[in-house]
């Protein structure tokens, strides 16, 4: 209830303690689902989206639903780094693929200048450019683009002398060959690179080295393939010649001395469950369609998930005449997909758990509690109550009001709160509020009243730990225009009078529940006609992002606005525009004023006949 809600007001009244806020709550989800589902956290974070689009929510809506359901002590991870990679899109004249995206992906994760283009080609099929179709984020052009910037455009737009006549002999002559070549030293600026080629796929891979570094000996397009577990391979139809790259090799952990495997090696390693998949791969590679599959195969002893992207250069009639490919070893991120959906199944039962709690408790509540739609009469009082529920998945919450005549002709109002949410805190609700209901009968003195509901609390805290509750009860004198009231650890009542809102000085009075024996006193207001009276729970006034002060300065301005539009009839302009402050919690509002003169003295002498007929009737 409102304990937290202070703590929180000073930081959230920060500067930008808002969006903080927000990228916090996303990062903290992100970290339970990596937790649980033991992936990275960029594949959670990605995970995070889908789930956030499948229903239909905002990240941080959905960020709130998974900390909900799996709130458990994480560190938070700062995923700046990783949210910059995943806002890079591809541009420009290139289309994303299945092919660039694997491509780009690891490209990203190279250091130095290295590229993936794609070729154009006069009408005689002489090479004539290339255009960056992939780039490394440390690839730059002189007029200072770089990495992504680059996609889709012509390199000889910024380095013409690539296209000069013997590099592009020697670019040509990689593409058709597939024999991989090195140029240099090549003077660029005010350096020196040696510049190699190899093909890949329909397309040309270039690195860049700096000849200002010998002692690097390691080639980055070799390291390439260990960083992202990715090799690629051809296969000549015309020759019969296959080519593994070297990651090839250790993906299927075989030495390269023994060549590629076989077509019978490779069935033999198949994951029979699989066999469908490969078939309908295999239909749509006839079809001349581009391949993007996975599938598992049993290497060393274990399952392994292996990503296969292939396509084929064809003759006039569609025939293949070379197959080329990549093939990336999944299974990590495959592993951390399965427990990640494993982990959203486990989300989806906990929701419809809540879900059904959430229903359940709502339907106790409307029956315990129902609100009126018009405003109750009371003897020279009348009264409009108004509930506000939380809004989205948040429970329902232990809210309720009082307002009944009592066998004296004075009239009782109650506001209460129960600590918590959902089935408890409704069923706490309707033990105490039909305990004051009940004690109302014996006594009409308010912190009477609430010596006993807190001694009523106190033991049921004993069955269930933790209960509390805050309450604040007024009785209505209409013969004295008097208003006694005493309140256990509640937001004061709101007194409108002559247009000009004021709080109530708050006697004693401990919450409910916390202390065995404790006692409450009365203090006494002048209630009359024209004045306008709220009770009212503190979801009405509590804000995450605000200070109590400012909750109830809008609540006082509130309350002067709807006397001042509607003087005559104030409660109902009033309860229209109260608002609930906190989303996450319920709020429960009673206005209440006294009627004219003129309606309360005849109503006290209905009340006066009424009882001197019941007294006839029982002495006679």
């Amino acid at each position: 209830m409102g304990g937290q809600v202070y703590a929180q007001a000073p930081g959230a009244l920060r500067p930008g303690a808002g969006e903080e806020h927000s990228r916090l709550r996303v990062e903290r989800a992100v970290g339970l689902l990596a937790g649980r589902a033991r992936c990275r956290l960029a594949e959670a974070h990605r995970h995070l989206l889908r789930m956030a689009a499948g229903q239909r929510c905002d990240v941080e809506e959905m960020a709130g639903k998974v900390i909900q359901l799996l709130d458990t002590a994480q560190e938070q991870s700062d995923l700046s780094a990783l949210i910059a990679t995943l806002a890079r899109s591809e541009t420009g004249r290139s289309r994303a693929t299945p092919w660039l995206t694997t491509v780009q992906g690891v490209l990203d994760a190279l250091p130095g200048m290295s590229g993936y283009f794609v070729a154009e080609r006069d009408e005689e099929g002489l090479l004539t450019d290339l255009v960056w179709a992939a780039a490394s984020p440390g690839a730059v052009t002189p007029d200072g683009r770089h990495g992504c910037q680059l996609i889709g455009m012509p390199v000889s737009r910024h380095y013409p002398q690539v296209t000069a006549a013997e590099r592009c002999a020697v670019y040509q002559r990689v593409l058709d060959t597939g024999e991989p070549a090195a140029l240099g030293p090549l003077r660029i600026g005010e350096n020196e690179y040696t510049v190699r080629a190899r093909p890949l796929g329909p397309g040309l891979l270039l690195a860049w080295d700096r000849r200002d570094n010998p002692g690097r000996e390691r080639d980055r397009l070799d390291g390439m393939e260990e960083l992202g577990k990715l090799g690629w391979g051809e296969w000549d139809l015309v020759s019969g010649d296959i080519y593994w790259s070297p990651q090839i090799y250790r993906i299927y952990e075989r030495e390269p001395a023994l060549g590629p495997i076989s077509q019978e090696e490779a069935q033999r390693m198949a994951v029979a469950d699989d066999q469908p998949l490969r078939f309908a791969a295999l239909a749509a590679f006839r079809c001349a369609e581009r391949v993007d599959l996975i599938t598992r195969v049993r290497i060393g002893g274990r399952i392994k998930h292996l990503r296969t992207v292939a396509d084929a250069v064809r003759d006039a009639d569609g025939r293949p005449l070379r197959i080329y490919g990549i093939v990336q070893d999944v299974t990590d991120q495959q592993a951390g997909a399965e427990r990640l959906a494993a982990v959203e199944h486990e989300l989806d039962e906990q929701r419809r758990t809540l879900a059904a709690e959430h229903e359940f408790a709502a339907q106790l509540q409307r029956i315990i509690l129902p609100i009126p739609d018009e405003p109750i009469e009371l003897p020279g009082l009348k009264a409009a109550v108004r509930y506000l529920p939380a809004s989205g998945d948040a429970l329902v919450g232990g809210d309720w009001y009082h307002a009944a005549a009592l066998r004296d002709g004075s009239v009782l109002l109650a506001v209460g709160d129960v600590a918590g949410h959902g089935t408890p805190a409704a069923t706490t609700m309707a033990q105490l509020r039909h305990a004051l209901r009940a004690l109302s009968v014996v006594t009409s003195d308010p912190a009477a009243i609430l010596g006993h509901l807190n001694r009523l609390t106190c033991e049921l805290e004993l069955q269930t730990p933790e209960v509390s509750a805050t309450a604040v009860i007024a009785r209505f004198d209409a013969a004295r225009r008097e208003l006694v009231w005493a309140q256990a650890g509640h937001p004061p009542p709101l007194l409108n009078r002559g247009g000009r809102t004021r709080m109530l000085a708050r006697p004693q009075g401990h919450v409910l529940g916390v202390v065995e024996g404790a006692t409450y006193t009365n203090a006494v207001t002048g209630f009359l006609p024209g004045d306008v009276l709220l009770l009212y729970t503190d979801g009405l006034v509590e804000h995450r992002g605000k200070s109590l002060d400012a909750g109830l300065d809008a609540v006082i301005a509130t309350v002067d606005e709807a006397v001042r539009a509607a003087p005559l009839r104030p409660l109902a302009e009033l309860v229209a525009r109260l608002r609930r402050a906190n989303p996450d919690d319920d709020t429960c509002i009673l206005a209440a004023r006294p009627a004219p003169a003129t309606e309360t003295n005849a109503h006290t002498g209905e009340v006066g006949r009424i009882g001197q007929l019941a007294r006839g009737t029982a002495s006679g």
